[in-house]
């Protein structure tokens, strides 16, 4: 890379938590960051989530490069064993560190596209000694180009939620019934949010932590003076099996494992009902405009009142058209870490230790990290995007040995899910079938036969 190229700073996309110690890790090595974020604060994402709590520790969620830029300002680490909500980790983290890096963030800067300078994506010649250049559009609508030497995009995925129909595509009629649809765990903490859902019968339509979430406190809302006829009725497209309710006991974040026993405790206590095999081809309008979910094989569920929409997400590549980037066919991740994170090969998100060289793109210098980086994989934690940046600074700073030494141990995990194989249930995986069951409506009240373990 030429003289002039280096003294470029490096673009990092996204102030949120992997973006933030991103620019932590560049200033400590003495480079110069430029974070854009799109919102007008830190951690944008993560706020409108913030009545959701962790299952991760304090412990597991600050990033040692950001508290050496934290500590001088007079912050104080919390409590490393205790779980954060997400609006705990903006207000004592996430905010400060931004606060700290305050010359270096510019909120308000929507990254529009990426590309070399004077290379679009066709152009061999001369294009690894070309500057990146970065279109934003500001708050105001004023464009603006700027030129980096490198480009780390941590924009996560929160943006860009799976929709309900079980073909990876929008159900027919999701996009009209959207006023009674949403992809976000509902704040029933929130007196309007929560008179939307009390005493009426919700659909949740996904099988992770965020559904199990909803499921609970659904339950919760159910259980108040409020909330009397509150109903949530679970959509799953797999069958039920000893898996489906996470590690529970035997995962290694107890919150996390808590998680999943607490929605089978709000199915065992009939405030939920599950329909297994379940795939959404269409969402109807009844002639009261309640609203009717419709499988691929034509069976139609009862009318519910609102539908929850909680199947994952996936990376916005919109403004990376003009970059190159080698990513897998399925789930959208770089090449050499899709195998170490997919979920129809680990079941349990079993993850090896990975950086720089994994997250390597045929463009040399521009990588993808955090939430991104895992494309729709699910099992993504905090501490993987901290030891990502790590090792992708170390790269960019040309220290090869530090970027090679990757080191990351994560807990064994109940929350697996997906697509593709990893929806069969297990019978037709060994079978090596192709089909989901035969959709069945169970009131899980009581013992089925299967245990609530782990992987």
């Amino acid at each position: 890379m030429n003289a002039p190229t280096t003294e470029l700073p490096v673009v990092v996309i996204g102030a949120g938590p992997v973006g933030l110690a991103a620019a932590a890790h560049l200033t400590g090595r003495g480079l110069t960051p430029l974070v854009l974020e799109a919102g007008p604060a830190a951690g944008a994402a993560v706020r409108e989530w913030s009545h959701v709590r962790l299952f991760s520790t304090w412990g597991e969620l600050t990033d040692p490069a950001a508290e050496k830029i934290l500590a001088p300002t007079g912050w104080t680490r919390p409590d490393p064993t205790t779980y954060p909500s997400g609006g705990d980790w903006v207000e004592r983290y996430l905010q400060p560190l931004a606060d700290a890096l305050a010359e270096h963030v510019r909120f308000g800067a929507r990254v529009t596209g990426v590309s070399r300078a004077g290379r679009d994506r066709v152009v061999d010649a001369d294009r690894d000694t070309q500057p990146f250049v970065v279109h934003v559009t500001r708050a105001n609508g004023r464009e603006e180009r700027v030129f980096a030497r490198a480009v780390i995009d941590a924009s996560g995925t929160w943006t860009t939620p799976g929709p309900a129909g079980g073909s990876g595509l929008p159900a027919l009629g999701e996009r009209v019934a959207g006023d009674r649809v949403t992809y976000r765990v509902p704040n029933l903490k929130d007196p309007a949010v929560r008179a939307r859902y009390a005493g009426r019968r919700t659909a949740v339509i996904g099988s992770g932590a965020s559904a199990f979430t909803a499921l609970a406190q659904l339950a919760d809302l159910a259980r108040a003076d409020d909330g009397a006829g509150t109903k949530a009725v679970w959509i799953l497209r797999r069958g039920i099996s000893g898996s489906t309710f996470g590690g529970g006991e035997a995962d290694e974040l107890p919150a996390r494992g808590a998680l999943g026993l607490a929605a089978k405790a709000a199915v065992d206590a009939g405030h939920a009902d599950a329909v297994t095999g379940f795939r959404t081809e269409a969402i109807d309008r009844d002639t009261d405009g309640r609203l009717v979910l419709v499988a691929e094989d034509g069976r139609r569920l009862d009318a519910v009142d609102e539908v929850v929409v909680l199947t994952g997400f996936r990376p916005d590549l919109s403004f990376l058209s003009e970059v190159r980037l080698g990513l897998d066919e399925r789930l959208q991740a770089p090449v050499a870490l899709a195998p170490l994170i997919d979920p129809n090969q680990h079941s349990c998100g079993t993850v090896y230790p990975h950086g720089h060289r994994e997250l390597a793109h045929p463009e040399q210098g521009l990588y993808l990290v955090g939430m991104k980086s895992y494309g729709r994989a699910p099992t993504f934690l905090a501490m993987t995007g901290y030891e990502q940046v790590r090792s992708v600074v170390a790269a960019i700073d040309g220290d090869q040995e530090s970027a090679d030494r990757v080191e990351l141990t994560l807990p064994e995990t109940g929350v697996c899910g997906g697509a593709g194989l990893f929806d069969a249930p297990e019978s037709d995986q060994a079978a090596g079938g192709c089909c989901a069951p035969a959709p069945q409506l169970i009131q899980l009240g009581a013992p089925t036969g299967t245990t609530a373990g782990g992987c």
